[in-house]
């Protein structure tokens, strides 16, 4: 069954962190596969894993929703969001690392994952910086106190400056879908 516009939907499936029905659709299958190569295969609890938060932004009259496919944590305390996309990771990074900048109230996330499902990058969120790259570069459990040794979060983002990474969020974000329209 298609839904209208451009996915193909093949039903439901089951959440892996949280057990909810969503759109079964291909791009929903990685972001699964994703949740479990952290918790599976890179250690972490799943209780760690938020997924699906989102940052809404209003400018002019373009309303758009950010998601932040999990966003990690590591004792209480936000290390990185991961954001999956088909295509290019270049594209993605401006967008990840805006997020980051503004998702906590209380921080900037101090690192961001891009990864198409085949490649990965971790980015360093103050400075934009490719710290890694291959799927390799998604962190793991182990290395989660090193990497906020030395990637501490930062004050959060306040004035001209926040309003900056939420233009880039509702500027990245618009959905435009294969029809030139706004996606639904």
């Amino acid at each position: 069954m298609h839904q209208p516009g451009h996915h193909f939907v093949y039903g439901t499936l089951r959440d892996y962190l949280t057990g909810e029905e969503l759109p079964d659709t291909d791009d929903e299958r990685f972001r699964q596969q994703l949740a479990r190569l952290l918790v599976e295969e890179r250690g972490f609890a799943k209780k760690e894993l938020e997924p699906r938060l989102a940052i809404e932004t209003l400018f002019g009259t373009t309303f758009v929703r950010s998601l932040i496919d999990l966003t990690v944590s590591v004792n209480g305390q936000r290390l990185f969001v991961l954001r999956y996309g088909p295509g290019s990771l270049v594209t993605r990074e401006k967008p990840a690392v805006a997020a980051a900048r503004v998702l906590d109230a209380t921080c900037c996330i101090p690192l961001a994952v891009v990864t198409n499902g085949q490649d990965a990058e971790l980015l360093e969120t103050h400075s934009g910086k490719v710290l890694a790259s291959g799927m390799a570069a998604i962190p793991s459990r182990a290395q989660a106190a090193e990497l906020l040794a030395a990637h501490p979060p930062r004050p959060p983002l306040t004035g001209p400056e926040r309003e900056r990474n939420l233009r880039v969020l509702n500027v990245f974000d618009l959905e435009i879908c294969c029809r030139k329209e706004r996606c639904g």
